[in-house]
């Protein structure tokens, strides 16, 4: 008789520890700078010398996420040629130096160049983030684990709020955006010398024998190589229009138009909530600790919404967080009284961020695992151009000189999102696809998909099912 064979070690939060830290951290400093600059706006369209206007501000504004856009649509053929570890270390030092490129613009111009030089960087880091957590994480724990990453992102955005408050009024914007070169001190010597790269990557690259050690040292499954999409621009091509098959074809864009709803809000708020509260007669102080309040709300409601979408569905909990961020900024066109609308606030920052990650999430139920790196990619993509519009949207309503505007025209995007939202199960019930995961059960929980899908065009994982 045979010993029975002893079980092989589980991996757990404490063994990825390193790893998810790291990607929590790099990802502290990308909320961080992103929110650096509505963080300081007030001070700039006061410094009468440098020719900040409110236009100029939105402008600049959407500068930095068509940055954000281009980094995040090359990230992942970079990724194919360099890795994800070196991809991470070039995100952080390229924010870095578009803060450094900030603190000593002489004009509005070169600011302008410095905001798109760091969305290069942050539109790269934020999906090879995601991708590197999503494998490390413990089996089964990939949505607490993003949850968890997703946190620092808006724990960043209050740390550059409280960088303001301290330093703008008293040392200018300017000290405030050197702040923002601290990543490349702090952070990238920590990536380089603990961040592994992925066992899939190594893999793709004919490094075996270092695929294995990692894998093992992370107690991940011994890599295999990934399915990869036909090659060149047919390939490319081949796998967009995999998109609009029957089953597919409407909730593609429905989805492309509630993930460009979500990012014009997420950025246009971040960018422009202290200038309009200012607007709406609160102080200079109170105005931009609405934004540290705001991003306090968002860690929240990161934490909220997977468990809410585990229990319900992400499509449903994304429509109802949109509705809700749209009764959110009806309630901040009224004048309230300080402590009301730091309260209201709040509780739209739990609402509003985590409604657009519920739209990624959605995506593993409408699209196949063949479809679904490129199904991502797209969503993500075309999201971006949201985030390009938002700051430049604001900064046309803010120029006007109306407040109520404001908060009405990002009322009205969060409608858009929900409605978008909740029309994808219906435009796919009469043409559901069994092939995707969970819908022939209606399994609506959050299992761990075991296809390997790539960001990029070879390796990697997708989130799970929320």
């Amino acid at each position: 008789m045979t010993a029975p064979q002893s079980a092989a070690p589980e991996r757990t939060f404490r063994s990825v520890a390193p790893v998810i830290a790291l990607c929590w951290l790099v990802v502290f400093f990308d909320g961080m700078d992103v929110n650096i600059y509505g963080a300081v706006m007030p001070h700039l369209i006061d410094d009468k010398g440098f020719g900040f206007t409110p236009s100029t501000a939105g402008t600049i504004g959407s500068w930095t996420t068509f940055g954000m856009l281009i980094g995040a649509l090359g990230c992942g053929t970079l990724t194919d040629w360099i890795g994800r570890k070196p991809m991470v270390v070039g995100s952080v030092a390229l924010f870095s130096l578009g803060s450094a490129i900030c603190a000593l613009a002489p004009s509005a111009a070169v600011f302008g160049a410095g905001r798109f030089i760091a969305g290069l960087g942050l539109g790269g880091l934020m999906p090879i983030s995601l991708a590197i957590v999503a494998e490390f994480a413990p089996k089964r724990r990939a949505a607490l684990a993003t949850g968890l990453m997703m946190t620092s992102y808006h724990a960043g955005g209050m740390a550059a709020t409280g960088l303001g408050l301290a330093l703008g009024p008293d040392h200018g914007w300017r000290v405030v955006f050197w702040a923002g070169v601290v990543p490349a001190v702090v952070a990238i010597p920590l990536v380089v010398k603990w961040l592994p790269e992925s066992p899939g990557v190594l893999l793709n690259k004919g490094r075996a024998s270092e695929a294995e050690a990692v894998a093992a040292r992370y107690l991940l499954p011994s890599p295999t190589l990934a399915e990869a999409p036909e090659a060149g621009a047919k390939g490319r091509f081949s796998a967009v229009a995999s998109l609009f098959t029957p089953g597919q074809r409407l909730a593609t864009p429905l989805l492309w138009i509630a993930s460009f709803a979500g990012l014009l809000l997420v950025y246009g708020v971040s960018t422009w909530l202290p200038e309009l509260m200012r607007a709406s007669g609160y102080s200079l102080s109170s105005s931009v600790t609405f934004l540290m309040v705001i991003n306090a709300g968002g860690i929240v409601g990161m934490l909220v919404a997977g468990r809410a979408a585990d229990k319900f569905g992400a499509m449903r909990i994304s429509a109802i967080w949109f509705l809700l961020t749209a009764c959110g900024a009806f309630l901040l066109k009224a004048e309230l009284p300080l402590g009301v609308a730091y309260v209201i606030v709040f509780v739209t920052g739990i609402w509003l961020f985590s409604a657009q990650v519920m739209v990624y999430a959605s995506a593993p139920s409408v699209y196949t695992p063949a479809q679904r790196a490129t199904g991502l990619g797209w969503i993500t993509g075309v999201g971006r151009t949201g985030a390009v519009v938002g700051p430049w949207l604001g900064g046309a309503v803010v120029s006007g000189g109306n407040a109520s505007l404001g908060f009405t025209t990002f009322a009205v995007a969060a409608v858009l999102g929900a409605v978008a939202i909740s029309l994808v199960p219906l435009v796919r019930r009469s043409r559901r696809n069994p092939a995707v995961a969970g819908e022939s059960t209606g399994d609506s929980t959050g299992t761990e998909s075991q296809a390997p899908i790539v960001l990029g065009h070879k390796e990697g994982k997708i989130l799970p099912k929320h």
